[in-house]
C-alpha cells in the first residue's frame, strides 16, 4: 500500500497493491498496522457502511459534533466518484480549504478523512456504489453540514448542476461562513 498525504497534509490518499491475473484481482483494502505505521493515526474502525448511488448524485457535505465526530476511510467498489473533504477546524491553517480525489473501482484508490473534515461525493458514472469505514457511530442529533455549493468554497463538482440531485437535507445546509458548530 502506498500513503500519500494531499495538499491538507492530514487527509490521505491511499493505493493499494492490486495483484490480478486471468482469474481476477486480489486486493487488501486496510491493513491497521501499515495504515497507522504510515500515517500515525490510530484508528479504531467501528462500522461499516455501503450506498448506491446513480450519476449525479451528491451526498455531503457531512460531519459529526463532539463527541461523536467521525473519521472515515472510504472507496468505490463500482462505478466512480468525485470524494471531497472539506477542512472545518477553525484553528487550522488549511481551514475552508479542501482536497477532491477521484474513486474508481479501477484505481480503487481510498481517501482517509479525518475527524475536523466535512465529507461528501458526487457520482461521476451511471452509478456507483461507495463504502466507507467509520470509527464512531451515526448521531442523528450531532450530524451537520456545509452547503455543497458554497461560492467560497467553489468546489467543482464536475457535473451541471442541473443534473446534481441531493437530498432534502443536503439541500439545504448553511455555507461554511455560516455555519455555527465546527471544530
Amino acid at each position: 500500500m502506498k500513503f500519500t498525504p494531499q495538499t491538507i497534509p492530514d487527509v490521505i490518499l491511499i493505493e493499494p497493491s492490486i495483484h490480478g491475473d486471468n482469474r481476477g484481482y486480489f486486493v487488501e483494502t486496510f491493513r491497521q498496522d501499515l495504515f497507522e505505521e504510515a500515517t500515525g493515526y490510530k484508528v479504531n474502525f467501528i462500522q461499516d457502511n455501503e450506498s448506491k448511488s446513480t450519476k449525479g448524485v451528491l451526498r455531503g457535505l457531512h460531519y459529526q459534533l463532539p463527541p461523536y465526530t467521525q473519521a472515515k476511510l472510504v472507496r468505490v467498489i463500482k462505478g466512480s466518484v468525485l470524494d471531497v473533504a472539506v477542512d472545518i477546524r477553525r484553528s487550522s491553517p488549511t481551514f475552508g480549504q479542501y482536497v477532491a480525489v477521484k474513486l474508481t473501482e479501477e484505481n480503487k484508490y481510498q481517501l482517509f478523512v479525518p475527524h475536523g473534515f466535512a465529507h461528501g461525493f458526487v457520482v461521476l458514472s451511471d452509478s456507483a456504489t461507495f463504502a466507507y469505514k467509520v470509527d464512531n457511530y451515526y448521531a442523528p442529533k450531532h450530524d451537520r453540514g456545509i452547503a455543497f455549493n458554497d461560492k467560497d468554497l467553489a468546489i467543482d463538482w464536475q457535473l451541471p448542476s442541473e443534473v446534481l440531485q441531493l437530498s432534502d437535507k443536503d439541500k439545504t445546509h448553511p455555507s461554511l461562513a455560516n455555519a455555527k458548530d465546527l471544530f
